[in-house]
């Protein structure tokens, strides 16, 4: 069955079928490096990253590059306030992302895990001449403030964002001190104001504009003109992602990417994120206020990509409980492994079918567009089930369905363990349990339960045949 994915450029979900089947091109476009990430970063990391995985669970060769805009007003502003160098604010704020990155368990949005995610200032050389393809073919133009990119030579301008030239005009007016031609018209290199960051070209001392260096990289880094999928979040879809269409297609003559895929927007507690509102919550913070970073995870899960998601603490509770339950079930599968004794193969046709219906009930989600809400009810099923294993005392079975999760878990990226393991004394005390229960010695079995618990901090739960734990609350 293929994947299906809802393409924002033709406002439809289609089978996902990449260029040259079984390699996958993907470009992300990643955070401007004047400040720490946020939890709406957090989110379009994440679920990046599970479609990432989940094409490679697929048996898709996946090439993923995510970019890191490093010079930008915005960098310039935030330095100029803290009255600090720029170079050291970027330096600052990648460490910062990085360290996020690593929380969330991201790889680097690299092909060589060994290099550092590609960023605009390393890459001037390689713009400048993307910028001098436009202009000699008519697309791009010079002034005394810049080069401007001549928005209605593109033909196909508005084609993502499904908007005419008069509505775009809306709202729009053209600066005093700009030379450009139409108001619409968008910087591709901004000549540099006195004390701020320069490079030479020949159309004078300054800097890229932002919307040209996602071209130029994720053609250069990928190593093609065509993307097989370009991502984002839906406030980058204009102008951010309409001007990156209109620059690489009239460079190349070529569509520039098969598939858009965005993702909808957080809110906070129905208010958009603001530092003004007193409602900005950095990666930091969260990982800080609730030392576990997978109920971020859960939360995100819980909410299709596409659609805008509202976080609230008392979201974040409702899936600490649903991180309980998974965390339980390992607990009482793991320990009851140690003590359960196998006496003969107990792994039925039957019962793996009903395993590897709910698995295949996981990738029938997953391939409908990445529901990811659908995909984490199966995690549910499975463990219902597996507890059904663990009271029948069906070893085998059971077994199977832990691997299926944990399996699930990693394309989640989901770092739920069980508590560690019962060591050797408390698994002998918990066999002398089991013959005093088979000896009907129950006063001398409740006896050893309590000290089980006093020593390992797990309740003790009985099964047919034997006894598991779980973590007490």
């Amino acid at each position: 069955m293929p994947i299906y994915i809802y393409n924002s450029l033709t406002r439809k979900k289609e089978p996902f079928k990449p260029i040259n089947s079984p390699k996958v091109n993907i470009y992300t476009c990643g955070v401007t490096v004047y400040d720490k990430c946020h939890i709406g970063h957090a989110r379009s990391l994440y679920i990046f990253d599970i479609i990432r995985k989940y094409l490679e669970y697929s048996k898709f060769k996946v090439n993923f590059v995510r970019n890191i805009t490093d010079i930008d007003d915005k960098i310039i502003k935030r330095a100029n306030e803290l009255k600090i160098d720029w170079k050291d604010l970027v330096e600052k704020y990648i460490a910062s992302y990085k360290e996020d990155l690593e929380s969330l368990g991201i790889r680097l949005g690299v092909l060589d895990k060994d290099k550092e995610e590609p960023r605009a200032t390393k890459n001037i050389e390689d713009i400048k001449k993307y910028i001098r393809a436009l202009i000699d073919k008519g697309y791009a133009y010079p002034t005394n403030s810049g080069v401007y990119f001549s928005v209605r030579k593109f033909k196909d301008y508005g084609k993502l964002s499904t908007q005419s030239i008069n509505q775009m005009l809306t709202g729009v007016r053209k600066e005093i001190d700009e030379t450009k031609k139409d108001p619409l018209d968008f910087a591709l290199w901004k000549l540099s104001k006195p004390g701020e960051p320069k490079w030479d070209s020949p159309w004078g001392e300054g800097r890229p504009g932002w919307h040209i260096e996602c071209s130029v990289m994720s053609q250069k880094y990928l190593k093609t003109d065509t993307l097989d999928i370009h991502a984002g979040g839906r406030d980058l879809v204009f102008p951010h992602h309409e001007n990156e269409i209109a620059q690489a297609e009239a460079k190349t003559n070529k569509q520039f990417a098969k598939y858009w895929i965005h993702h909808g927007l957080l809110t906070i507690n129905g208010q958009k994120m603001a530092k003004s509102l007193g409602n900005f919550i950095t990666i930091k913070d969260f990982a800080k206020k609730y030392l576990d970073i997978d109920l971020l995870k859960l939360f995100f899960l819980s909410t299709h990509y596409s659609h805008p998601i509202d976080y609230s603490e008392e979201k974040i509770e409702e899936v600490r409980k649903q991180k309980k339950s998974f965390k339980n079930f390992l607990d009482k599968v793991n320990n009851w492994l140690l003590l359960k004794e196998r006496t003969k193969k107990d792994f039925s046709n039957k019962d793996k079918t009903k395993i590897d219906n709910i698995c295949m009930k996981f990738q029938e989600a997953m391939d409908d567009d990445f529901n990811t809400p659908k995909a984490l009810a199966c995690l549910f099923e499975l463990i219902d089930l597996g507890s059904a294993f663990v009271s029948s005392d069906k070893y085998d079975t059971f077994n199977y369905v832990k691997n299926k999760l944990e399996g699930f878990f990693r394309i989640f990226g989901l770092k739920i363990k069980s508590k560690k393991a019962l060591n050797s004394e408390i698994i002998k005390l918990a066999k002398e349990r089991n013959s005093a229960k088979k000896n009907k010695d129950f006063k001398k079995a409740d006896a050893i339960r309590e000290k089980i618990e006093r020593k390992t901090g797990f309740y003790v739960i009985d099964t047919s045949g034997n006894a598991t734990f779980a973590e007490i609350e």
